[in-house]
C-alpha cells in the first residue's frame, strides 16, 4: 500500500501530458491555418483591408 502513496513522479507525469496536449494543439492549429480556406480567407481579409486604404 506504501506504493500507491508515493507521489514523487506525479508532476513529471502531469508536465509530460501537457506538454503533449500543447504539441497536439499546435499541430491542429498548424494544419487548420496552412488549409486553402483559412489561407484564402486570410487573404481576401487582407485584400479588402488594403483596398480601402
Amino acid at each position: 500500500m506504501e506504493l500507491l502513496k508515493d507521489e514523487s513522479g506525479m508532476s513529471t507525469v502531469e508536465y509530460s501530458l501537457g506538454v503533449l496536449a500543447v504539441a497536439a494543439l499546435a499541430g491542429v492549429l498548424y494544419a487548420l491555418v496552412t488549409s486553402d480556406f483559412v489561407e484564402n480567407l486570410l487573404q481576401g481579409l487582407i485584400q479588402r483591408a488594403l483596398s480601402s486604404v
